[in-house]
């Protein structure tokens, strides 16, 4: 996997790195990769597929809808590999189980995403509106991501890990979402991480809590 350096997603980085609405703060990061293997990628991508295969040989679910179902596809286990390979790139001094990873991918609509973002990011749209004019912030995150992966030919990923195993949750988080868009015909996937942050929390004027997000949005697995 190699990082890719595109100035549309720098510019929408440049302004998500940090929208301060003074007891809360919102960030976002937007970080795009060739799923060519590079340097330990291929030694890491054959551990990840024996463990997938191991996985299947033990288990005894032959229930169409259940994740083992969804492995003995040879591109699903591809795409799930892609996935886990791009979070080892994100954070490489985390250990991902992908034997769990795949419980926590979930296939998304970009209606579902729109919705999300705009519930979401209804604040930090509005800022970008008064700092930017034109284009709301979705049409704009819309226009860099259709240039940098074609939308139109992309899977869309969440990834909803149980929040104390979650390395994307930051010390006071309110709300955190993390997607993958994918695109298989260019072999590129973008990962966008957006957050909400209790300054004060952050600031260590609290103990540290974990919030649940809408939960009923990513129950199941339907990839």
């Amino acid at each position: 996997m190699k990082f890719l350096e595109y100035t549309p997603l720098e510019r929408l980085n440049d302004f998500l790195s940090r929208v301060n609405f003074g007891e809360r703060t919102i960030k976002g990061c937007l970080e795009a990769y060739s799923c060519k293997h590079t340097g330990t990628d291929k030694k890491l991508s054959l551990s990840l597929e024996h463990e997938i295969l191991d996985y299947l040989g033990k288990s005894s679910d032959t229930d169409s809808s259940s994740p083992a179902e969804y492995l003995l596809s040879r591109s699903s286990r591809k795409t799930l590999i892609y996935l886990v390979l791009t979070l080892y790139h994100l954070y490489p001094d985390y250990d991902f189980s992908l034997v769990k990873a795949h419980q926590f991918f979930t296939e998304e609509a970009w209606d579902s995403f729109k919705q999300i973002f705009e519930t979401y990011m209804l604040e930090a749209s509005k800022e970008w509106i008064e700092a930017n004019g034109g284009n709301s912030l979705l049409e704009a995150l819309f226009k860099a991501l259709d240039e940098v992966v074609r939308l139109s030919e992309c899977d869309i990923y969440s990834y909803n890990p149980d929040c104390d195993v979650d390395p994307f949750l930051e010390k006071g988080s309110i709300w955190s979402f993390n997607f993958f868009f994918y695109n298989r015909k260019l072999k590129r996937v973008v990962s966008f991480r957006f957050c909400c942050i209790s300054n004060l929390m952050a600031d260590g004027f609290s103990d540290d809590l974990c919030y649940e997000d809408d939960g009923e949005i990513f129950d199941g697995m339907d990839m």
